[in-house]
């Protein structure tokens, strides 16, 4: 990870995506992550960002359909995660990468669990929140 990205230990990941009592970590990681993610040193694009955000915005409306098949897409997110941060890798100097990195340990707490996956969602969607406020463009 970029030096000015925040460590998240995997306890407070746990929390976050785990448990009801997480919210306050989920806040405080999501603002330090999308803080670092707007920095002028490695700024990520909010287009870059949203492009991911998209796709589990629409595995979410699958979830309510078809859970089996949306944790299925879930779970396929994270090789198509790891291609934009390689791709990306020279331009947003692994920005996109850190972001990836988080999001993918995220996806391996939600266990096909309902609450798992909305914590999940509540988590990037306040990362991409704190991104755009700490002036991301």
């Amino acid at each position: 990870m970029a030096k000015n990205f925040p460590k998240l230990p995997k306890e407070d990941l746990e929390k976050i995506i785990q448990t009801d009592d997480g919210t306050e970590l989920l806040v405080t990681y999501a603002e330090k992550i999308g803080e670092a993610l707007a920095d002028r040193d490695a700024p990520l694009s909010t287009s870059q960002i949203r492009a991911i955000f998209g796709e589990v915005r629409r595995i979410e409306g699958d979830w309510q359909v078809d859970k089996v098949r949306a944790n299925r897409s879930l779970i396929l997110l994270k090789p198509k995660m790891a291609y934009r941060a390689k791709k990306e890798e020279k331009k947003y100097n692994k920005s996109v990468g850190n972001l990836t990195e988080v999001l993918r340990d995220s996806i391996d707490l939600v266990n096909a669990n309902d609450k798992n996956f909305t914590r999940f969602v509540d988590f990037f969607e306040a990362i991409l929140a704190y991104h755009k406020a700490h002036g991301g463009n």
